[in-house]
């Protein structure tokens, strides 16, 4: 990779998408969550969702479609809204199972049915975009060619898929469960605040143009 087309160096580029992309949130939440209550495979499947709305909205940015969004606020606030209720709704089913307790545990869902959840929990992010915007931003020098571009795409989707598929490898880890379902309800809990505090965050969003 010809290092001249980048304004930093390549570790830093990757080591701060990897602190942005692993630190706790919707997503990491979710597939930490699905990994402890239903297994390896719903985590991986459910992380493979969220890797998929990531590397779209990558593209989006990639292809400049990106500075055609922000010319078209309405465009930011139909994804802000719908990633709030959806948020909502996380939160409200998590608030639910915890009030539950284990007796009504929900079935695992279907591998269909969990992508398309980790894919919706990242296509509903609105800062999604505008981190791929500015990752592009600070990393590229002005005046790279398209090669650049897609180089580091390909780069930062690696590095994302090891972040998202690693929360589901660890978390699926037995003693973890065991330890998720001797307190499942406390976890929870715990994610139907931490949902409804995202959703919150994100409905009060002000997003700098």
């Amino acid at each position: 990779m010809e290092t001249s087309h980048f304004l930093l160096p390549l570790a830093t580029v990757v080591l701060g998408w990897v602190l942005a992309g692993g630190s706790p949130g919707p997503a990491t939440l979710t597939i930490s969550g699905t990994a402890m209550a239903q297994g390896r495979r719903a985590a991986v499947v459910l992380a493979l969702g969220v890797l998929s709305g990531s590397a779209l909205w990558g593209l989006v940015a990639a292809l400049g479609f990106a500075a055609i969004m922000r010319a078209n606020v309405w465009m930011f606030e139909v994804i802000r809204y719908a990633g709030a209720v959806y948020l909502f709704y996380l939160a409200v089913k998590s608030l639910r199972a915890a009030w539950r307790g284990q007796a009504r545990r929900a079935p695992p869902a279907a591998d269909g049915v969990l992508f398309v959840k980790g894919l919706l929990l990242h296509l509903t992010n609105p800062k999604a975009v505008l981190a791929w915007g500015a990752i592009y931003a600070i990393a590229l020098a002005p005046g790279a060619p398209a090669a650049a571009v897609w180089q580091l795409y390909g780069l930062l989707i690696c590095v994302s898929a090891m972040v998202f598929v690693g929360y589901a490898l660890l978390f699926s880890v037995a003693v973890i469960g065991r330890a998720y379902a001797r307190t499942r309800r406390g976890f929870e809990l715990a994610f139907g605040l931490l949902f409804g505090a995202a959703s919150l965050k994100i409905l009060t969003l002000r997003l700098a143009w």
